[in-house]
């Protein structure tokens, strides 16, 4: 009797399983943030920092929190936030309460652009995924990945 080896343990399979997630995530992920540029002319730290501040409380954070988010060095993200203060899309705010704590706040044009920007990125994944996989396979998408997060994340 010739049996098919399980696709769970045969290498080939599960190293072409990943393959394909990576690609599809790329391709995807370049289609979302070249319309994203094109529209708004932001980068992507950019539009992940301002995206990450419209859906704070007071559309601020901790620069130094915000940073570790975004997954940027200091370095890198004092660079992108000195270009979004630049073109007057946040602002550095002093706590109140701790000297040592710096706050990266939405603007009023920052908030403007954030928002356009965040519903400019729901309606290119409805096209670019939820159209092509369905609102039931696009939700197992998004709990499959909060379980790899959760399982292989930094915090795990």
């Amino acid at each position: 009797m010739d049996s098919k080896p399980d696709p769970r343990t045969d290498d080939d399979e599960i190293v072409t399983w990943w393959g394909l997630v990576i690609e599809g995530y790329l391709a995807t992920q370049a289609k979302l943030m070249g319309e994203i540029a094109e529209r708004f002319g932001l980068a992507p730290a950019s539009f992940d920092i301002l995206v990450r501040l419209i859906r704070s409380p007071g559309h601020r954070m901790p620069m130094t929190r915000l940073a570790g988010e975004a997954a940027l060095s200091s370095g890198g993200f004092t660079k992108v936030a000195d270009r979004l203060v630049a073109a007057d899309l946040i602002c550095r705010v002093p706590s109140p309460d701790d000297r040592r704590v710096t706050f990266a706040e939405l603007t009023e044009h920052g908030t403007d652009v954030a928002g356009q920007a965040r519903r400019a990125c729901a309606e290119i994944l409805r096209r670019t995924v939820l159209t092509p996989l369905g609102p039931d396979a696009s939700a197992a998408l998004a709990e499959a990945m909060r379980t790899l997060r959760a399982t292989n994340g930094t915090n795990a």
